[in-house]
């Protein structure tokens, strides 16, 4: 195809409302689009707001700083952590609550699959690693439970 006939047909795309515009001389064919192809809007999550007293320091601790000592519910995944399944609910658990192994204990959302953490074996939470929306890696501490 000449590529005069391909300025032509830019030309023409960007002098209309016409989005794209595709023609097929032979077994030669081009396609000329205005704009990148769009996607649709992912579902946004909002992490829930935080509480009017201000957390305290025991409540989130550093991962780094984890002790030996409990047994950390690890992330199987890179994403985001979340407390809760909507910013509108509850948080799943909280610090000195007692789980049972299977319970649902938070979120990590990858890829816009929010993706539900169960507790491993049973005990109290002791310790929250993550802060709520915060980036987690794949293996990094998530709760403590002793």
């Amino acid at each position: 195809m000449d590529i005069r006939k391909v300025k032509k047909l830019i030309e023409l795309l960007e002098s209309s409302d016409i989005a794209e515009i595709e023609i097929k001389e032979g077994e030669e064919s081009v396609r000329i689009s205005r704009g990148s192809i769009s996607m649709p809007a992912p579902m946004a999550y909002q992490a829930p707001a935080a509480p009017a007293a201000a957390p305290t320091l025991s409540a989130v601790a550093p991962a780094a700083a984890a002790p030996a000592e409990g047994n950390a519910i690890k992330s199987p995944m890179v994403g985001t952590f979340y407390r809760s399944p909507s910013p509108s609910s509850p948080a799943y658990v909280e610090v000195g609550k007692h789980v049972k192994a299977g319970d649902v204990v938070c979120i990590v959302e990858a890829m816009k699959m929010m993706n539900q953490i169960e507790a491993d074996q049973a005990g109290v939470i002791e310790a929250f690693l993550v802060e709520d929306g915060g980036p987690v890696e794949f293996d990094q501490p998530l709760i403590r439970i002793v």
